[in-house]
C-alpha cells in the first residue's frame, strides 16, 4: 500500500524535514501544507520530488475548517487516501508573562495550535479508520517540551496549549487504536528552526544539559520511527526530544 503523508505547516521548520525524511525513505507520496509562503513551499516539494516522491503543495489556512477539508479533498484526488499525518503546523506568541498577555492574540493560538490539530485529526481518522472503511494508519502531533517546563516568565499560554496537545494526544489514541490508528507525540525541545526568536539559540544552547540546541533533521527521525512500522506496538506515547531538558 502506497503512503500517503499529510504535513500541515511542511513549507518551514520541522515541518519541512519532516517530509523530505519521509521522501527519502520511501514515502511515496506527501503533501506540504502551507499558509503563505508558497516559494518554500515549493522548494520542499521540489527536494521530496529529488528524493523520488511524488509532492504536492497545498496552501490552506487550518485555522479555517473550510481550509481543512479543502486540504484533505486535494490530497484524495492528487495523490490518494492519506495513511499518514503530522500535525506540525503552529505558533509560538505572544511571549508576555500572565498579567500582560494581550488577549486578542490568544484565539490565534488556541485556533492553530489546539483546535486544527483535532479537526486535521478528525478528516485524517474519516478516511484512516477502519470503522469508516479505511485501511488504518498512523498519526503524529507536535507538542513541547514547554508542556512540562511550563514556559513561566516567557509564554504560560503556548506551554498551556501544548500541555493540551498531550491531553488529546492520549486520548484520541485510545479512541482509535482498535480502528486501525495510531497516535503519539513528540515534544521537542529547544530546536535550531527559524520559529526562534533572534539569539534565543545563541543564548540557551550553551545552558541546557546537551550543551547544545537541537536540529530539526533529529526531531523528524522521531516522527518518522513513529509514523514507521517499526513503531506497530506504540501508541498514545509522547516521545521527548529534548536532550534530557
Amino acid at each position: 500500500m502506497s503512503r500517503v503523508l499529510v504535513v500541515t505547516g511542511g513549507g518551514r521548520g520541522l515541518g519541512a524535514a519532516t517530509c523530505i525524511a519521509a521522501a527519502e525513505r520511501g514515502y511515496e507520496a506527501i503533501c506540504v501544507n502551507y499558509v503563505g509562503n508558497k516559494a518554500r513551499a515549493d522548494e520542499v516539494v521540489a527536494a521530496c520530488e529529488k528524493a523520488g516522491a511524488k509532492a504536492i503543495a497545498v496552501q490552506a489556512d487550518i485555522t479555517k475548517e473550510a481550509d481543512i477539508m479543502r486540504l484533505f479533498e486535494t490530497v484524495d484526488n492528487e495523490l490518494g487516501t492519506v495513511t499518514h499525518l503530522v500535525n506540525s503546523a503552529g505558533i509560538v506568541g505572544p511571549y508576555a508573562r500572565v498579567d500582560e498577555l494581550p488577549y486578542d492574540e490568544l484565539a490565534e493560538l488556541w485556533n492553530l495550535n489546539i483546535t486544527a490539530t483535532l479537526i486535521c485529526s478528525r478528516e485524517a481518522i474519516k478516511r484512516m479508520s477502519t470503522k469508516h472503511g479505511g485501511a488504518g494508519g498512523a498519526i503524529v502531533h507536535l507538542s513541547s517540551a514547554s508542556s512540562h517546563l511550563g514556559g513561566a516568565g516567557i509564554n504560560v499560554p503556548y506551554a498551556a496549549s501544548k500541555g493540551a496537545v498531550d491531553s488529546l494526544n492520549w486520548g484520541m489514541a485510545q479512541e482509535v487504536v482498535a480502528e486501525g490508528i495510531r497516535v503519539n507525540s513528540v515534544s521537542p525541545g529547544l530546536i535550531d528552526t527559524e520559529i526562534q526568536p533572534e539569539g534565543r539559540v545563541e543564548n540557551m544552547g550553551p545552558q541546557l544539559p546537551m550543551k547544545r540546541a537541537g536540529q530539526a533533521h533529529e526531531v523528524a527521525n522521531a516522527i518518522l520511527f513513529l509514523l514507521s512500522d517499526e513503531a506497530s506496538y506504540v501508541a498514545g506515547t509522547k516521545i521527548l526530544v529534548s536532550g534530557a531538558r
